[in-house]
């Protein structure tokens, strides 16, 4: 297979390149002029420099090319740009399935996310599910949900487009949960917001291996859940913890954090600083619970990942050495 990765320099897009490599596939990666290659340190992909709306570099890189992953995306909670985020979301995403449908692509996996399902209020859904929430919790919900609705468009018009939708991803070089950890596991973290809030995790590696299996065996227009699991933040501190004596962060006070939401909210926005507390963020925490049966994937793709327990104890194990 020669395969095309969008956002190949990223969390999810490289560890997608490194695993299509070690399975003998020929890759080429879409990457930014600005990109930070040290996650593809090593591999051998052949890179092509663009931006994702940049229809001259995409059919560049689609050259002789059979299957498109595309994982870029622009993936930001709180105060963000929300033109630019659009852009490269929803108009990224337009340009990336023209591109693919000119150039005639075999298959084309899109890496969506469970928050496109919307709020389930704690219900446990699958890829049956028919969303409820008629607004958006974010402008990055809002801006996936209408690139998925680009994807859908694609299928139900006949292009062979495979959607995944992952939960949380996780993995030793993670962006967004590593730093947290890394100062739990230093014993700096004593007080965290959301403790019982559930989070759905999947490995970085895992989700990677289930878009492979999304190429060959997925079914056009259809949607693959992709989550080993869930547990609360609390269950994943005292997971961590248990080994080095180290115990959980306290609860922080839920009235406090949804105060200081509304006052860093405006605060960030007058200082074009990205606050730890926004109203986006508090409402995330407290107020919003999507949770997923992603026996699908394991049914039809054949997909077998680790355990969420194992993704966690892992990541303790790779933040503590």
């Amino acid at each position: 297979m020669k395969a095309l990765v969008t956002g190949a320099s990223g969390f999810t897009g490289s560890h997608l390149v490194r695993l299509l490599e070690q399975r003998g596939d020929k890759v080429v990666g879409l990457v930014r002029q600005s990109s930070n290659l040290s996650r593809l340190a090593g591999c051998k992909a052949e890179l092509v420099y663009g931006d994702i709306c940049d229809r001259t570099a995409l059919r560049t890189a689609m050259i002789g090319v059979d299957t498109v992953f595309h994982t870029a995306a622009y993936v930001e909670l709180g105060l963000v740009n929300e033109a630019e985020m659009e852009r490269v979301n929803v108009q990224g995403t337009r340009t990336v399935l023209e591109a693919a449908r000119a150039a005639g692509v075999s298959r084309m996996v899109y890496c969506s996310t469970i928050g496109v399902l919307g709020d389930t209020q704690g219900k446990v859904v699958d890829e049956t599910f028919q969303r409820q929430q008629k607004d958006f919790s974010s402008v990055y919900d809002r801006t996936k949900y209408e690139a998925q609705t680009l994807v859908d468009q694609a299928a139900t018009e006949g292009f062979p487009v495979v959607s995944v939708l992952p939960s949380g991803i996780f993995g030793p070089d993670d962006p967004h949960f590593g730093p947290v950890l890394q100062q739990f596991l230093k014993g700096g973290l004593k007080l965290w917001a959301g403790g019982s809030r559930t989070t759905g995790i999947v490995h970085v590696d895992d989700l990677a291996m289930a878009m492979i299996l999304a190429a060959e065996k997925g079914k056009p227009g259809e949607y693959y859940i992709i989550s080993a699991g869930e547990m609360t933040t609390r269950e994943m501190f005292e997971l961590l913890g248990q080994k080095l004596g180290i115990p959980a962060p306290g609860e922080a006070p839920e009235l406090l954090v949804r105060l200081l939401g509304r006052i860093l909210d405006p605060l960030g926005r007058l200082l074009s600083w990205q606050p730890p507390l926004s109203r986006e963020r508090v409402h995330y925490i407290y107020d919003r619970c999507v949770r997923v049966d992603a026996s699908k994937a394991r049914r039809e793709l054949g997909w077998e990942p680790r355990s969420a327990e194992t993704v966690i104890r892992d990541m303790g194990g790779s933040c503590s050495r």
